[in-house]
This record gives structure tokens, sequence and C-alpha cells, in this order.
């Protein structure tokens, strides 16, 4: 997947008669490319110039590292000047620069004049996000002091890990509080406040990620948002146990509808979410910039102020 930003502008230049002249312009474009994909093809030129005839053109191709890109082995450069960047890391990000040099001529008078155009893609390593679902349920109880509800609450962590064992999540965090609730125009009851998380990396999960030819956070997140469907059908099946199979309510059971899930974004280390400087990713987990930095599965980059980082997508100040 990748996105798209375009904005540019053209330095003035007045047409001198008779006398050769080169033309600046400088078009800025921000591009998103997901890691170990190819980016998209980079154009070396703008609409306008591609609905029109280019005589003698050539390409001249710059990377973020300052070098001429013709010949590099991880690039895909067409005789048209455009650009692919295969299998794209973090530390392929920065500033592709493109110079189109042609001529235009001038038939009657048989002027050449040379024009350039240069052409500034800023490229992006970004990931998904890793998800994390946090859900909370309560369970009505007989007293809060009740020796049992300690047990319930252990027994249930222990079904919900069994649920999740073949999809290598599980649950982390889990905690309960006992409240007294006044219900309108019920007496008083007591209630079991359970919350949880549900995890993607329990251990062994990189052995899911050994085989696949893509980044592993897309397994990982069809992983995890099985395992909180398959915990919110638990739940919803224990409304129906309720309704059908009981004829007198157990000491300690479910409360309908009190089902909640809330998604909890990460990114892993070197990257962060930015919805001011990359707006138009947004959601994205985005290379950290040189001079900022990202230890672990925070969702931003931190600002280094002890050293000067250089490089895109540092894990260390």
């Amino acid at each position: 997947m990748f996105l798209f930003k375009g904005k540019g502008f053209w330095l003035p230049w007045n047409l001198l008669e008779g006398r050769s002249f080169t033309l600046f312009s400088c078009i800025s474009v921000s591009v998103y490319v997901k890691v170990f994909t190819n980016s998209p093809f980079l154009v070396c030129m703008d609409l306008g110039l591609s609905q029109e005839e280019i005589i003698d053109p050539t390409y001249l191709w710059i990377g973020p590292d300052g070098k001429n890109l013709q010949g590099q082995t991880y690039v895909n450069l067409t005789a048209t000047g455009k650009l692919m960047v295969k299998r794209f890391k973090e530390s392929m990000s920065g500033a592709y620069t493109c110079t189109l040099s042609h001529k235009i001529i001038e038939t009657d008078a048989q002027d050449e004049t040379e024009v350039s155009e240069a052409y500034k893609f800023m490229v992006y390593a970004y990931r998904e996000p890793d998800y994390t679902y946090k859900i909370s349920v309560r369970f009505t109880t007989k007293e809060c002091k009740l020796v049992a509800n300690n047990k319930f609450f252990e027994e249930l962590k222990r079904i919900l890990d069994n649920i999740l064992s073949d999809l290598a999540c599980h649950v982390i965090e889990p905690s309960y509080k006992c409240h007294s609730v006044k219900i309108p125009k019920q007496s008083l009851l007591h209630e079991l406040f359970i919350t949880f998380q549900v995890n993607p990396f329990a251990p062994g999960w990189e052995e899911v990620c050994n085989h696949l030819p893509y980044d592993c956070e897309d397994e990982t997140n069809k992983r995890v948002q099985e395992a909180r469907d398959r915990i919110e059908e638990f739940f919803n099946k224990q409304t129906y146990a309720l309704k059908h199979d009981f004829q007198a309510l157990p000491t300690i059971h479910y409360v309908d509808h009190s089902f909640e899930v809330t998604r909890i974004d990460s990114c892993r280390p070197g990257f962060g979410k930015n919805d001011i400087t990359h707006n138009d990713c947004a959601s994205c987990c985005v290379v950290c910039d040189p001079g900022t930095y990202s230890p672990n599965n925070e969702v931003t980059c931190r600002t280094c102020v002890r050293t000067q980082i250089k490089q895109y997508g540092a894990k260390s100040c």
C-alpha cells in the first residue's frame, strides 16, 4: 500500500531571445511504502510534461545517501526515468531526487534551449500498528467478600487462554474489582468489574512468522482479531446459557451486554505515529525521522537531545 501527497512550485524565469538557459523547477511529493514491499514507480516528470513531446531526455536519480542510483541492485530504473525501490526497508527512507534534462528546439531560429526540472520524493517506510484489544466485562456476584470470587476469576483466565491457545495469543494484565451497584427499580447488586487485554505475542509467536514472505504484523493482527471475535462469542454464549440452560441463576453470572472492547495500537521499535507530520498516513507507524528514536513498542518517536541521530528508524539515542 502507498499514499501520495503532491505539492510543487516553479521558480520564475524570463524567456531571453537567442540565449540558452536552464529552467529549474522543484516538486516535492511524500510517498509511504510498507516495509518489505516494492515502492510504486516514482515518475521523473509532472503531469504537464507527460502530455508533451520531450526531446533528448536524460534522467539523474540520487538516493538519500547522495549516490547515483543508476546500476544499484535494489532499484528498478527504467529508460523513461521511472524508479522503483525494491524490498523497502526503514534504512532506505529519505529524499529521492530526480533531475530531468531535455531540450526545447525553436525550429524557426534553430535555437536549442537546455531545460532541467528537479523532482523530490520524500519516501518513508511504514508498518501497520500491532493490535492489542482491551476488554471489559461484568459479572454479578452474591457479595464482594465472597471467597469464590477469586476462584472464579482464576478459572475465567484459564478458560480464555485455552480459547486462544492455537492462535499464539494470550490474555495479559487481567484484573478485577468488586463494586456495589444500584440499578433503577432494583435492589443493590454486587458486581465484578473484570478487565484484561488480548495480546498477539504469546510465547512462541515468532514461529508463526518464520515462514512468511511478508511482514509479520499482518499475520499477528489477523490472529488477534480472531482471538477478539472468539472471546466475544464466548461471552455471548453466557447470555444464551443463562436464558436457556439454567432454571436458577448461578451465584456468579455474566451481566448481559456488559462486553466492551477497545483496540490499542503500538508500533515496532524505530517506528511511531505522527498525524501532523504524516497526516496522509496518520494511522500508520512511520519510520522515525533523523533526530528521533523509539526503543520499544510506544506509539510515538522520542526526540534525542544527547546525540545527533542521522539515520531513519533509530531504536536508541
